[in-house]
């Protein structure tokens, strides 16, 4: 695969700088990541069931047994043996829910069945009651009777030694209710990630703090924090850094001691602000795999290692920051949670007005979304990276590739959602 030669430091050497003919598009640059940084293994820990929702599964769920372990009727009626066809069947007894059967059946008799009871030995069909002709003491379908008619077999849901859930899989509702029915209590998950955050610039003052003439509230850290959390990581604040290396590099060391990756937020451009590449650079290697993309927006972008600890450098402004970590370091982020396979969610809409992007690059477009009746419309939103507020308004983003980089109106998009949420769908004016 090509390696991108800005900003990497390789056979010894750094190079700072964009050259726009070797930035990489995102997908590539990931591919690249993943394959140069040797992550390390997410460690694992046993949580109970009631606390597993939103974990990511560390072992196979493997079932012990058949499930159901027994024949059960899907209907209230009655137990029959279904070679006896419609003859009339004496009514021989009632199968409680919850016990056992009372005998084994026998061709000419019936057993009264709720819906979950238990089939005897010798009964393969439930006839329905309103399919029964009761008569003194008998019953009598009314129609044909066939074998595994209104039954439920025996491991017809899960068969014993069976793969049910594979490692990586983010639990859920359904997982919980697996995990339940195979008597899991104690559930193996991977351990959350945790990630330090440290935002860059003289400019920032805390969200507490008043505003002074050039200062900006330091909003990134909390959007990331957010981000992350709603990715199955663990969040740090760590101080923030000004602008000059000697002022980022003792937080960078001590965030890497303390956490298992480090997002770092500005300072990854070109200029005299921008030294987060060269200071990952110093403290080891691989350093900076990739700097700058070819994504609008977030071009600074820097995916880089120190170990085996990803340290993602993200752009300062509030939009690009969010928007990166969202579109572009998903994977990475999955990579160290140990979830696998997993996939945005994307919502089809109608366009309402055009999406235009650059050619020749990846460009992410916030949208809005409208409820049109019974389907879906999209807006994009004008992108100003430095805007706080325009991803809060936006229910997710339109990815727009480096050859289809325009959408009219009128045709469809796929809208991406925030894994932390995003506006709501509002209803057409």
């Amino acid at each position: 695969m090509q390696e991108s030669s800005v900003g990497l430091r390789s056979r010894g050497e750094f190079r700072e700088g964009f050259l726009r003919e070797d930035l990489l598009a995102p997908e590539q640059a990931v591919l690249l990541f993943l394959a140069r940084a040797s992550l390390g293994p997410p460690g694992s820990e046993r949580v109970p069931l009631d606390a597993a929702g939103g974990r990511i599964l560390a072992e196979d769920a493997i079932a012990g047994e058949d499930y159901p372990p027994h024949a059960r009727a899907t209907m209230d009626g009655f137990a029959v043996a279904s070679g006896a066809g419609r003859a009339a069947r004496a009514i021989a007894g009632e199968i409680l829910m919850g016990q056992a059967p009372p005998a084994p059946l026998r061709p000419e008799q019936a057993l009264r069945i709720p819906t979950g009871g238990v089939l005897p030995d010798g009964a393969d069909a439930v006839v329905p009651l309103e399919d029964a002709a009761l008569g003194d003491g008998t019953i009598a379908p009314r129609g044909e009777v066939r074998a595994g008619e209104y039954v439920t077999q025996r491991a017809e849901d899960i068969r014993a030694g069976e793969v049910v859930l594979r490692a990586g899989r983010r639990i859920g509702g359904p997982e919980l209710g697996v995990l339940a029915t195979l008597g899991v209590t104690e559930v193996p998950v991977f351990a959350r990630p945790r990630f330090g955050i440290i935002s860059t610039g003289d400019e920032l003052v805390a969200a507490d703090r008043p505003l002074e003439i050039g200062r900006v509230r330091d909003s990134n850290r909390h959007a990331l924090a957010g981000a992350l959390r709603a990715l199955g990581c663990e969040a740090l604040h760590f101080p923030p850094a000004g602008d000059a290396p000697e002022s980022l590099r003792p937080i960078l060391q001590a965030a890497l001691a303390a956490c298992d990756g480090v997002i770092v937020s500005g300072g990854s451009s070109v200029g005299a602000r921008d030294f987060t590449p060269r200071v990952v650079a110093e403290l080891g290697e691989p350093g900076p795999i990739v700097h700058g993309l070819r994504v609008k927006p977030g071009k600074p972008t820097m995916l880089a290692a120190v170990g085996s600890k990803p340290v993602l450098g993200l752009p300062g402004s509030p939009a690009s920051s969010l928007m990166i970590l969202e579109a572009v370091a998903r994977p990475i982020l999955a990579a160290c949670t140990g979830e696998r396979g997993a996939r945005p969610v994307a919502l089809e809409a109608t366009a309402r007005a055009p999406f235009a992007g650059r050619p020749g690059w990846t460009t992410f477009v916030p949208a809005r979304l409208w409820a049109d009746g019974a389907r879906l419309a999209a807006e994009p939103l004008e992108l100003r990276s430095a805007h706080t507020s325009l991803l809060a308004r936006a229910a997710g983003f339109v990815t727009l590739g480096e050859a289809n980089h325009r959408v009219e109106a009128g045709a469809r998009v796929a809208v991406t959602s925030f894994c932390s949420g995003g506006a709501p769908v509002e209803a057409l004016p």
